[in-house]
C-alpha cells in the first residue's frame, strides 16, 4: 500500500464502534479521551437522522462518554447542508424526527405538504400509510426525492427494525423515482464533515463496523479506513466485497496509541 500522510484529523461511526445496543464499546471512552487531549479534529457519525446532536451527546453522555455537541454529524445534518447549498430557502414535506426537522429549519427551510421543492425522507419509529401516501402524490406532483440515508434495516433490542432505505424503496416503486441519499455510503457526508472541521482526506481517517457504507464512504472519500469487529462486519465476510479496508482491528481499543498530539505551532 503506498504511503500515506499522518492522520491529523478522525471521523468515527458512532453505534458498532463506540456503543453496542446502549452499552459503550470497551476503549471507546479511553479513545474519546485521548483525541480530546490531543487536539486533533475529530467527528462522530451516525446515519441515524432521529436524534439532534443535542440529543446523542446527552444519550452519549448517560453511558459515560463525552463528545461535544460540534464534534457529533449526522446524516440529518449532511441532508440540511446539501439542501442549503443546492436550494437556499426552499421548503420541503418532510418524514421524519426532531434531528431531521431541526436541521432544516435551522437552514432556513419551510416544511409544507403545499408543492413543496423536496420530499424528504427520515429515520422514525413511526412511519405511517398516510405520510407515504403523501409523498408518493408529491414526488408524483414534481416535488424532488431526496433520503437521509440508504440503511434498510435498523438495530434494536427485539430485532432489525425496517429503516429509511426499506421505506425509500417502498416510495419508489410506488412512484418510480429513486431518492438522492445524502447520508452514508454517499462520500457527500463524508466530505462536508470534512469541510466541517477544515480537515483535508489524505490526512484523515474514518471508523467503521460496516463495509457497505462506513469503509465505503471513507474510502470514496479518500481517507484512510479502519474496520473494527465489534459491529456488523465480521472479518470473514471482507473477502466479499471488491474494495478493502487499510486496516482491519478488533476494536476501537486498538486505536487508541494512533493518535497522535496536534502541532501546538501548526
Amino acid at each position: 500500500m503506498a504511503d500515506r500522510k499522518p492522520i491529523e484529523s478522525w471521523l468515527t461511526d458512532m453505534d458498532g464502534v463506540l456503543v453496542h445496543e446502549g452499552v459503550p464499546i470497551p476503549g471507546a471512552d479511553a479513545f474519546l479521551k485521548k483525541l480530546r487531549d490531543s487536539g486533533r479534529p475529530f467527528l462522530v457519525l451516525t446515519n441515524n437522522s432521529i436524534y439532534t446532536p443535542r440529543d446523542l451527546q446527552a444519550r452519549l453522555r448517560r453511558m459515560g462518554l463525552d463528545v461535544p455537541v460540534e464534534n457529533i454529524w449526522t446524516s440529518a445534518l449532511a441532508t440540511a447542508k446539501f439542501l442549503d447549498d443546492q436550494r437556499p430557502g426552499g421548503t420541503a414535506y418532510v418524514i421524519g424526527e426532531a434531528g431531521l426537522t431541526t436541521a432544516l429549519h435551522d437552514i432556513g427551510y419551510v416544511l409544507t405538504d403545499h408543492e413543496p421543492d423536496y420530499v424528504v425522507l427520515g429515520e422514525t419509529r413511526t412511519y405511517s400509510f398516510e405520510a407515504m401516501t403523501k409523498a408518493v402524490r408529491l414526488i408524483n406532483g414534481g416535488a424532488r426525492f431526496i433520503c437521509t440515508n440508504p440503511d434498510e434495516t435498523g438495530p434494536s433490542t427485539e430485532g432489525p427494525l425496517p429503516a429509511t432505505g426499506a421505506v425509500a424503496a417502498l416510495i419508489t416503486k410506488a412512484t418510480g423515482r429513486q431518492p438522492y441519499f445524502a447520508g452514508k455510503p454517499n462520500p457527500l457526508m463524508m466530505r462536508t464533515g470534512l469541510n466541517a472541521l477544515g480537515a483535508h482526506s489524505e490526512s484523515s481517517a474514518m471508523i467503521g463496523d460496516r463495509m457497505d457504507t462506513d469503509v465505503l464512504a471513507g474510502m470514496e472519500a479518500g481517507m484512510q479506513t479502519f474496520l473494527v469487529l465489534t459491529g456488523l462486519t465480521r472479518a470473514e465476510q471482507v473477502d466479499n466485497y471488491p474494495f478493502r479496508p487499510s486496516q482491519i482491528v478488533d476494536s476501537i481499543a486498538d486505536l487508541v496509541e494512533l493518535i497522535d498530539p496536534a502541532d501546538p505551532t501548526g
